[in-house]
């Protein structure tokens, strides 16, 4: 069952990010990263072809109040995004009766590397769990993408199994399936 999810009003920070929720400025930042060859992909979407197609997405991402934006404070520069999406693949008992949520993510390739991911991640999952009411959070990534693995191998997932599933951009992608219980 899916927790409830607000994050219009959330601010979150780490030491090197603010996380926070998607605003109309973040145009510009959002088109420069989400149009590299390579990023969309390993998130299972194509690269952005247009600054309208980026817009249309930042639409959705400010209207569903489930995505957050991750700004580097060094720059106050937007460099990717962490959602907490409904539950996609359902994992049955005992799963089925408790409250959680997917966490999705993607990080300008200028940034790969650098453990912002697990930074920004690790501080979103405190927000579904102490917060949201989450009882357990899944996560996963296609069997190709290597740095997604070790996103959620850092931040204590733990393996359930793998599947198939076709992405937002139609692709079928063998995948492997992570959960993470509440700690409470």
């Amino acid at each position: 069952m899916n927790a409830e999810i607000d994050i219009s009003k959330v601010i979150l920070e780490t030491d090197r990010l603010r996380i926070r929720p998607w605003s109309m400025e973040d145009l510009e930042d959002f088109y420069e990263y989400a149009s590299v060859d390579g990023v969309g992909q390993m998130a299972g979407w194509n690269p952005h072809k247009s600054r309208s197609e980026s817009q249309e997405i930042m639409n959705r991402f400010i209207s569903h109040k489930r995505t957050f934006a991750l700004e580097l404070k060094k720059n106050k520069k937007v460099i990717g995004s962490i959602g907490i999406e409904e539950i996609s693949f359902d994992l049955g008992e005992p799963y089925t009766s408790l409250k959680g949520r997917e966490i999705g993510y993607v990080l300008s390739k200028e940034y790969w590397g650098m453990g912002l991911m697990p930074e920004a991640a690790g501080k979103v999952m405190e927000y579904c769990f102490d917060v949201s009411g989450c009882q357990f959070l899944q996560c996963s990534h296609s069997f190709e993408n290597a740095q997604s693995k070790r996103v959620i191998e850092k931040c204590g997932f733990e393996f359930i199994q793998d599947y198939e599933r076709t992405n937002k951009n139609g692709e079928n992608h063998k995948s492997k399936m992570y959960v993470k219980m509440s700690p409470q």
